[in-house]
Formats: structure tokens, C-alpha cells, sequence
């Protein structure tokens, strides 16, 4: 039974983390300054002993038990409504958060696992984006403080590993959805789902043409855990190679649900970037990883769990 640490656990993304390395007989630690993450997504945990869940901000310094055998860092706001309302302390997350976090990975000779997003590719040049494409970002527009901390935080787990032999690795992480999202978060599947239930329109940035690649979050737990076990030090893309444009996925949206709302088209944010697929090769070569939920699936899934969690 392992030890692990899981920042940014009670988040959307770490709570389902956390429930699998629970499920995999482990001690988990959670830690979370509850800025965008929430206790309620840990509620059916918290009986069991093996999860505790410590509120602290990884900005600050912070003395982590000696027994850890993985760190995995998820702390950030995650969704651009978030992150443009609190840009400073996602650009925090990203460098002293991961600096705190791989010198206590080092300190406990634990493996470090990066959890950074298909945002380092930015408005993608390259289609499909694999792991060696260096991305297309714009470092002062509005979407770069959680850009470029997340391509920051890569350059030091890399410079980690080089310099200080740490055991750390970075996965990318596109486009993730599913149960715990929260339903005004401002990511695209949560709106259309929660207008949809409504009866409202669905506001499609833009004409709708650009495109997403939607992967459902039990997917992208398996691969983090699968990373996790393996060594790898990365970057490994972990999505969907299943393109939708979001005009298209409003579509879906409305006829999964049987909603009788139509489309309204509204201003497209700035630097929104106009495609995003991945190239999956290295997770299936490396972690014999790839998705097995389909997105009618995962969708139908997704809009269950938010008519019980109105």
C-alpha cells in the first residue's frame, strides 16, 4: 500500500484521482485550498480511513509526511472562467506549487507526476498535437497565466529530472469531462448540459466550428494511474483522438437530453484556440493507454449525474 499525495484533490479532476487510488488499496492525502475545489466531492470518502484531507494552499510552505511514495500535482483553477478571475494564484500554483511540491518529492524519493493540460499547445499550428509540437501560445494574452504556468511547471519537472534525479514525469491533459464538474464553471460541456436541462439556448462561442476533443474522466484517472506506476517521465498526452466541433456537441447535447432549446450564438473569448486534437501514440505505446468511453457514453453519463445534482 502506497502513500499518496494528491494536490488539487478535492477538485473535479483530483476527487475522481483520489476515489481510484483509494480504490487501488492506497493511503491517499488530499490537499486543496478549496478555491475552486469542494469538499462535497470527497463526501463518500471521507468515512474511510485511508483519506485524509489537509486544507492548505501549495504556495506556502508546508511540511509533508516523510512517507510519500507519489506526489501527483492537479492544484490549479482549470476551467478560463476561473483562471481569469484569479490569475495571480494560478500563475502561484504553477511555480512555487510545483517547486514546493518536487523538492518534497525529491526530499521523500517519491515519484513526481505533472498534471498539465493541452493548453501548453496553445492555438494549435500542428493537427493532431503530439508531444514534441512546442505549441503556439500567446504569453501575455488572458489565457496565458494559466498557459504559461502550466508550460513553467513543465520546464521544472523537466529541469528536476535532469538536475536533481527526480523520479518525475508530466502528462497532458485535454479536454476532461464528466460527474463533479461543477455546473457554472464556464467549460463548454457543463454549460450546454445545465442550459440544456433548462430549457435555455445554448451559447456556442463563435459559428461553432471550433473544435475539441472530449475525453471522460474515468479515461483520464486510468491514465494518470497507469503513468503514475510506470516510470515514464513523459510528457504523454492523455484525450480523446475523437474531433467535435462544439456546434456539434451542442447538437448532441440537446438531443441526448431531449431538451426542446435551440442554439444562440455568442462573442468568442479571446484566443480561443480553433482546433485541439491529440496524437495518443506515446500513451498507447508506452502505458497501453487509450479511451474506452465513448462521448455518447460519457455524455449520457455526464447529464445523469447533473439532473441528480441540479
Amino acid at each position: 500500500m502506497a502513500q499518496v499525495l494528491v494536490t488539487g484533490g478535492a477538485g473535479f479532476v483530483g476527487a475522481h484521482l483520489t476515489a481510484r487510488f483509494l480504490g487501488m488499496g492506497h493511503r491517499v492525502l488530499c490537499v486543496d485550498n478549496f478555491l475552486t475545489g469542494s469538499r462535497a466531492n470527497l463526501t463518500e470518502y471521507l468515512s474511510d480511513d485511508r483519506l485524509e484531507v489537509i486544507e492548505h494552499d501549495v504556495t506556502a510552505p508546508f511540511t509533508w509526511p516523510e512517507s510519500i511514495d507519489v506526489v501527483v500535482h492537479l492544484a490549479s483553477p482549470a476551467s478560463p472562467r476561473d483562471y481569469l478571475r484569479f490569475p495571480i494564484e494560478t500563475l502561484g500554483a504553477g511555480s512555487l506549487g510545483t517547486f514546493h511540491l518536487l523538492d518534497a518529492a525529491v526530499s521523500a524519493g517519491a515519484r513526481f507526476v505533472m498534471a498539465s493540460t493541452s493548453e501548453v499547445y496553445g492555438d494549435p499550428a500542428v493537427h493532431p498535437q503530439p508531444e514534441t509540437y512546442w505549441g503556439n501560445v500567446n504569453p501575455i494574452g488572458p489565457r496565458s497565466v494559466y498557459d504559461e504556468a502550466k508550460r513553467f511547471s513543465e520546464a521544472m519537472t523537466t529541469a528536476y529530472r535532469r538536475h536533481r534525479d527526480a523520479d518525475a514525469g508530466i502528462v497532458r491533459i485535454f479536454n476532461c469531462f464528466g460527474p463533479k464538474m461543477r455546473t457554472h464553471d464556464g467549460r463548454a460541456v457543463p454549460t450546454f448540459i445545465r442550459q440544456a436541462l433548462a430549457g435555455e439556448p445554448l451559447t456556442v462561442a463563435g459559428d461553432g466550428s471550433q473544435t475539441r476533443s472530449l475525453c471522460y474522466v474515468d479515461d483520464i484517472v486510468e491514465g494518470i494511474a497507469r503513468f503514475t506506476e510506470s516510470g515514464h517521465g513523459g510528457p504523454v498526452n492523455l484525450g480523446n483522438p475523437d474531433e467535435v466541433s462544439m456546434l456539434e456537441l451542442a447538437e448532441e447535447i440537446i438531443a441526448i437530453t431531449g431538451s426542446t432549446s435551440s442554439v444562440e450564438f455568442v462573442e468568442r473569448p479571446a484566443d480561443d484556440p480553433e482546433r485541439r486534437l491529440p496524437d495518443i501514440a506515446v500513451a498507447r505505446n508506452a502505458l497501453g493507454w487509450e479511451p474506452k468511453v465513448t462521448r455518447a457514453e460519457g455524455l449520457a453519463r455526464a447529464i445523469e449525474w447533473f439532473r441528480n445534482h441540479p
